[in-house]
């Protein structure tokens, strides 16, 4: 996954972003800010990427049940819920360049890449209540035990 996103900014984000000046010169902060959204939401992905490394590897090492994994899976809300604000943020740029384009389509691409983030990070969400009540409940049995 690293990968493709590293491909898709070495090499999908610049043509789009010479795309969105092509088609915008009259507005270039639009296509500045455009390129700062898009590359921040891909460092966001790669802290994820990095978060979920590590939750992968405390499960690994069965230390599925500790506070670190409820805090790798907390980071991984806080930087879902950070790329969908980017791209919600982003809309009236996505909406502007559809327009000038007559390309309808690129807001619901965006609203697409609004929506992934959304629902990792209500996902990432659940799983860090009952990762944090297994935590409570499993502490209580060893204090039983």
């Amino acid at each position: 996954m690293a990968l493709v996103m590293a491909a898709f900014c070495i090499i999908v984000i610049p043509h789009y972003l010479i795309g969105s000046n092509n088609l915008m010169p009259d507005l270039p902060i639009f296509t500045i800010l455009l390129g700062l959204g898009l590359y921040l939401s891909a460092v966001l992905f790669f802290s994820i990427l990095w978060q979920a490394l590590k939750l992968l590897s405390l499960i690994d090492h069965e230390k599925a049940f500790s506070n670190v994994s409820v805090q790798a899976l907390k980071h991984i809300k806080i930087f879902a819920y950070s790329i969908c604000a980017i791209y919600i943020l982003e809309l009236p740029i996505f909406f502007t360049f559809a327009d000038r384009d007559d390309a309808p389509g690129v807001i619901l691409v965006c609203a697409v890449f609004a929506g992934a983030p959304l629902v990792i990070a209500i996902f990432a969400s659940v799983l860090e209540k009952l990762l944090q009540n297994a935590i409570k409940i499993k502490s209580e049995n060893d204090l039983t035990i």
